[in-house]
């Protein structure tokens, strides 16, 4: 256990925490909605720190994360919580249940990436990922600092359900973050997820305006949140920010609590093409063989070849088009195959 950030005593041995939009007011021996932040003897304390239940070393485009070193990859890790509970989760066994970990503390995560981009020039950095990040702070900021210290990159893949104060800590030690946005719909967030939208849609764009790299995931499932309606407001919102943030929308499959049949392949089509009238750079995931090669905008060229979640081929100079001379909304080197 260690000590958790962004709370405070509320009376009667109570503590409210402010990390995330949630605000829970603990008594002694009360964890939060998320279940690893917990009040012990009046004082919060948080249960995942340098808790893994999980660390894999990973394509960056697997994040996803297209426009952010393609090519590339990162050593990911995750623990376990989450402080929304979606009835569709795919990684509900870390996410909404207790799962076994070892303990990997700061120091020795980021020693692990070291070893691996000795070992490969392509490995640039960490990914926290697989439940939800926010939720482990103390330690995605401490690691998060050591990581660039050594010259590593950090990247979030994030449901971004938190608050600004703590986003706005993190956000000079990132560089990169998925943000899963899981519908349009304030009412989709409190029914389905049990949260709120807007401090999700104010992650994407605190992020955004802070320099960090932003792509923005949106998992389509059937009869919930896949209307045009839905996808047009997803659209225009997006656009509003930045025509050049790359959104992925991604196929539903049953998992967890929903028995629901995948999302139809015309139904990501659809939105696809709707998208593309707005954003410069659409994709759809969970799909393979199709929708995850990055195209021009301006010509059209294909100019990033990619092959299930990794770059096949690169065709890009300086991250210009080779037949217009358009310059692509990259971040960081292309690492070719």
């Amino acid at each position: 256990m260690k000590e958790a950030r962004f709370w405070e005593r509320a009376g009667d041995g109570r503590v409210r925490c402010f990390l995330c939009p949630h605000h829970c007011y603990l008594r002694p021996g009360q964890r939060g909605i998320c279940q690893v932040r917990k009040n012990v003897d009046g004082a919060l304390y948080t249960l995942n720190y340098g808790q893994v239940s999980s660390y894999a070393l990973d394509p960056t485009e697997k994040k996803p994360l297209y426009h952010f070193f393609p090519g590339s990859y990162l050593f990911s890790l995750g623990t376990l919580g989450c402080n929304l509970s979606c009835g569709f989760c795919q990684n509900w066994t870390i996410s909404q249940e207790e799962a076994p970990t070892v303990e990997i503390l700061p120091r020795r995560a980021v020693d692990l990436t070291l070893s691996a981009r000795a070992r490969d020039a392509r490995v640039v950095g960490l990914a926290y990922t697989y439940n939800e990040p926010g939720i482990w702070f103390e330690y995605v900021a401490e690691t998060a600092g050591l990581a660039k210290g050594e010259g590593l990159v950090n990247c979030l893949v994030t449901n971004g359900f938190l608050e600004e104060a703590p986003l706005r800590e993190l956000l000079p030690l990132v560089d990169a973050m998925n943000v899963d946005v899981k519908a349009f719909s304030p009412g989709f967030y409190r029914r389905v997820c049990k949260g709120d939208r807007d401090p999700v849609l104010r992650t994407v764009e605190v992020s955004h305006r802070a320099g960090c790299h932003v792509e923005v995931t949106n998992l389509l499932i059937p009869g919930y949140n896949d209307s045009e309606d839905d996808i047009a407001q997803l659209v225009d919102w997006l656009a509003g920010i930045s025509p050049d943030i790359p959104l992925h929308f991604s196929r539903y499959f049953p998992n967890y609590r929903f028995t629901e049949p995948p999302t139809p392949l015309t139904t990501l089509d659809k939105a696809a093409e709707m998208a593309r009238r707005k954003l410069r750079y659409v994709y759809l995931g969970n799909i393979w063989g199709r929708g995850s090669d990055t195209a021009c905008p301006q010509c059209g060229q294909v100019v990033l070849q990619r092959r299930g979640l990794e770059l096949a081929r690169t065709f890009l100079h300086d991250h210009r088009c080779p037949r217009c001379g358009y310059h692509l909304a990259i971040r960081g080197d292309v690492f070719a195959p």
